[in-house]
């Protein structure tokens, strides 16, 4: 075998030779190199010589460089080098490039969150594992992994576009709505088989899902407290449709990042709100100043029947103790003169003297004359 393919370029050689003949013909019988044998046409591949024969054919001289350059001269398989005893090492070069394809299409790592699908010749196998794990080598069999922890986001609609996502309320008003959804996979065989192209799937049922959600509610709810209510909604509806596509995906959450009017209507509809919260301040401000009072009077009512209960027990010695209260709380501001009879000094009421005292002008300096 080995001998077979060593005479390989000589066969070529010949082969190529044709019409024209080969380089060992004698340059006698075609004249002076111009003609082919027995006067045939020239040979384009020859190279005349100095002394007016044929040298060798181009082809020739580039075969003869490919085995000086790849097998120094010939040898082994093909040109291969052969080893220290005059074998070949063709045998062990191909059982390495052997063992490093098993290797590479048969051994692989699956990592912890990842999933390997395995495909038999096109078609779906098995799921691989977290783990290393074996297959047959390609193209028999051969695996893409997918990552079922990693959470994509999807984008409908933007803060910043200059392109409008216009929806539809309940109550036939309209609202811009921009909002994202999270997602992961679920299932990968499913979620590489069964759509063609799932993001592409997600997105479309993302904007299904939320046009009928906000059709069934108020503009009110889709600008303010409802936001809640309609994502989960929202995420709910997605999961029921992808479900029955067999997507193998899983929603983790839709949450709405602005709903605001249509910009034709922008400007009036802030004004309308900015009415409608100030309204709602002094709303809340008259429920606490109501508050206040009827907290007030629920305590002075409270007090008058402690005062009831007592007045009840002792009428007498109560309507003292009140005519006493009322009395310190009626003479304790004004100025006040108080005379006892049986030759006591009466009263003298010196807070009043000081008082006019200090109201009174002081006299001006004299001036002395010179």
């Amino acid at each position: 075998m080995n001998r077979f393919f060593g005479r390989m370029p000589g066969f070529v050689s010949a082969m190529v030779q044709g019409p024209w003949g080969g380089k060992n013909d004698e340059p006698g019988k075609d004249g002076d190199g111009s003609g082919g044998r027995d006067g045939g046409p020239r040979n384009p591949w020859t190279q005349p010589t100095r002394a007016g024969g044929r040298g060798p054919t181009a082809i020739d001289e580039l075969l003869r460089r490919g085995r000086e350059s790849f097998g120094q001269g010939g040898g082994g398989f093909g040109g291969l080098p052969q080893g220290p005893a005059g074998k070949a090492l063709w045998p062990i070069a191909l059982g390495l490039m052997l063992i490093l394809w098993l290797a590479l299409t048969c051994i692989h790592r699956v990592g912890p969150q990842e999933r390997g699908v395995v495909t038999m010749l096109g078609k779906y196998s098995r799921t691989l594992s977290p783990g290393i794990s074996l297959t047959l080598p390609a193209p028999f069999e051969s695996v893409n992994t997918v990552d079922v922890e990693e959470i994509r986001t999807i984008d409908v609609g933007s803060a910043t576009a200059e392109s409008e996502n216009l929806v539809l309320t309940g109550d036939q008003n309209i609202i811009d709505l921009a909002y994202s959804v999270r997602w992961n996979i679920r299932n990968p065989e499913l979620y590489m088989f069964q759509l063609s192209d799932p993001d592409g799937a997600v997105r479309e049922v993302a904007e299904s899902a939320m046009r009928s959600v906000v059709a069934s509610v108020s503009l009110d709810d889709a600008l303010g407290a409802g936001r809640t209510a309609i994502e989960q909604q929202v995420e709910l509806r997605m999961q029921e449709i992808l479900d029955t596509y067999r997507s193998g995906i899983r929603v983790q959450g839709v949450a709405i990042k602005q709903a605001d009017p249509p910009v034709a209507v922008n400007d009036a509809f802030k004004a309308v709100s900015a009415a409608q919260q100030t309204a709602q301040t002094y709303l809340n401000e008259a429920r606490a100043a109501a508050q206040q009072v009827t907290a007030k009077a629920q305590g002075e009512a409270a007090a008058f029947d402690k005062v009831y209960e007592q007045y009840r027990l002792s009428p007498e010695v109560t309507r003292q103790r009140m005519y006493y209260e009322t009395m310190e709380g009626v003479l304790s501001n004004v100025d006040k003169t108080i005379v006892e009879t049986g030759g006591v000094t009466p009263y003298l009421p010196l807070p009043e003297i000081k008082r006019r005292a200090q109201a009174a002008p002081s006299p001006a300096p004299a001036t002395e004359g010179r």
